[in-house]
């Protein structure tokens, strides 16, 4: 790289450009700039009866221990979250259309259930933005809506370290139809009236999960023997470099990769996320380093 690039990117990195130019910023970027855009129809949401005190008529269905315990929607805020089992377990059987299966996440320290390959991949997002907890099937909502009654259980119901709470359904935006959306809609609502928030996941923006799952590759503990990582950080302190002439200014090239995808992950070094991730790629010093 030249001396008057290089003093170029310098000068941008010190005055927020590069961060700024980056579409999704990987050490400050929240789930809203992964994934694609579903909007709740207004059209969809006058079939849902509601009117004076719903939240009081539309009821969600828990389990604890064993047996079902019922909550109304008004009443949701002060459910023990912690102590909930998944109202629907999760089952495998042979030419099933869906792949269930188990997620680690580094974030929670355990396992947790999906039943398709698009929720893997929510959870994978959801540990990469370290939340506290993760609860799968968390509870089952009946509502009311101009033709009668109908029941919907999300998918998930994320814990955030300060306390919030964001309900999610996933499904491809070709496989939602008008009893989806009703569903979605009743859930929006019910994730409102106590102050959650709530998204339908029906896929991902440009380059996104490509990048989350290859970071993905190092995010459990690593032991740094070779004291690489701090050489890597020192080396993007005041200017940004490409990945490959980061982990090449190194004297350990080929482990370095492996723990700059570590501390990628852990949001200590960055990259723009809308962008594929390779040799040509961008790093600079994260806003968690």
């Amino acid at each position: 790289m030249s001396r008057e690039r290089a003093l170029g990117l310098l000068s941008r990195c010190c005055a927020g450009g590069v961060g700024t130019r980056a579409r999704v910023r990987s050490d400050v970027c929240g789930l809203d700039l992964l994934i694609a855009p579903y909007a709740i129809a207004d059209k969809v949401r006058d079939q849902l009866v509601r009117g004076e005190g719903w939240p009081r008529r539309w009821m969600t269905a828990w389990r604890f221990g064993g047996d079902e315990v019922v909550w109304p929607v008004r009443d949701l805020a002060s459910v023990p979250l912690l102590g909930s089992e998944p109202v629907r377990r999760f089952t495998w059987r042979p030419r099933q259309r869906h792949r269930p299966g188990l997620q680690f996440m580094v974030s929670t320290g355990r396992h947790h259930g999906f039943e398709s390959l698009e929720e893997q991949r929510l959870l994978l997002a959801l540990d990469f933005l370290q939340v506290a907890e993760v609860l799968p099937q968390p509870f089952r909502l009946e509502f009311q809506h101009a033709e009668g009654r109908a029941a919907h259980t999300p998918d998930f119901l994320a814990i955030w370290p300060d306390g919030g709470r964001w309900l999610f359904d996933v499904r491809p935006r070709r496989l939602i139809g008008q009893d989806d959306a009703l569903k979605f809609a009743a859930a929006w609502e019910a994730a409102v009236a106590c102050g959650w928030r709530y998204a339908v996941v029906t896929g991902w923006r440009s380059s996104v999960f490509e990048g989350l799952d290859a970071l993905s590759a190092q995010r459990r503990p690593m032991d740094d023997l070779l004291e690489v990582r701090e050489s890597l950080l020192y080396a993007v302190a005041e200017r940004p470099l490409h990945f490959g002439e980061l982990v090449a200014s190194t004297n350990w090239p080929v482990v370095a990769r492996a723990h700059a995808l570590h501390l990628l992950w852990h949001r200590r070094l960055a990259v723009d996320l809308g962008e594929p991730l390779g040799d040509g790629s961008l790093i600079w010093a994260g806003r968690e380093g």
